[in-house]
């Protein structure tokens, strides 16, 4: 797929940005790009939006390589980490509407219909869709980190989400970017949405083995240094509020 195809946006705002935050995965980003030009190709106009976090491998080559109208690459000079890489991606998108994903090849590009789709059967503004990955493709082991992650995560901050930490998401960019932003931001996206009263919904993605690379984060990333911001998230989910609408105006005899 060349990504000239009729849903490229090419002039004015495209309806979609696919954000992927990208650290050392030359060998991934190619063939990420293709799949999910194919994806999306047909559909509603979309762009895609790489945020290198500080690459020291050639990935900034790999993405130049299979560059095209609909390929934007944001690049971090020093490592900065996913949730600054993420938040950087959609403060450059262009779109309404962001789809995330992680940039290991480990999401299914093709589920980002199945997401949109929910996300429109919902018909909310203000929504988050989250995919739910139920046949992890990882070590035993990285499961179970998982799984206490997700545990205490679930107990602790009632988000109602079973796979919290899924790449794959849909979100509004406005309601992104108005949360408080901080590391490791991106592993509590549920519950700050839920404390901002947007629902969120999961939906049942595949998933895939990593083929190229290493993860870049262990038992350590996932779980002890997530515990201060456990409990900082909770205090947010008490302080956060989204105003509501209200009508005003100016009585005139």
């Amino acid at each position: 797929m060349s990504g000239t195809g009729a849903s490229v946006a090419t002039e004015g705002r495209p309806r979609l940005s696919v954000v992927v935050p990208v650290l050392n995965e030359r060998e991934n980003v190619g063939p990420l790009v293709a799949e999910i030009r194919a994806a999306l190709a047909g559909g509603d106009s979309y762009e895609i939006v790489f945020v290198d976090d500080g690459s020291d491998d050639g990935t900034r080559a790999a993405l130049a390589a299979v560059a095209g109208p609909d390929l934007r690459v944001v690049r971090h000079a020093r490592r900065q980490g996913q949730s600054a890489a993420l938040h950087t991606g959609v403060r450059h998108a262009r779109a309404d509407w962001i789809a995330t994903l992680d940039g290991d090849g480990q999401n299914v590009p093709g589920d980002i219909p199945r997401l949109l789709a929910a996300r429109d059967e919902a018909g909310g503004e203000a929504i988050l869709v989250v995919g739910h990955r139920r046949e992890r493709r990882d070590s035993g082991w990285r499961r179970f980190q998982s799984r206490v992650a997700n545990g205490v995560r679930a107990t602790l901050l009632g988000d109602a989400t079973p796979d919290t930490g899924c790449g794959l998401k849909v979100f509004p960019r406005a309601l992104f970017l108005e949360l408080p932003f901080f590391d490791h931001m991106h592993r509590f996206l549920p519950a700050l949405f839920v404390a901002s009263d947007a629902p969120v919904l999961s939906v049942d993605v595949r998933h895939r083995p990593r083929v190229h690379g290493r993860t870049k984060y262990g038992l350590h990333a996932r779980l002890w240094a997530g515990i201060v911001d456990l409990w900082g998230v909770r205090w947010l989910q008490s302080r956060l509020r989204r105003p509501s609408s209200i009508e005003s105006g100016i009585e005139t005899e």
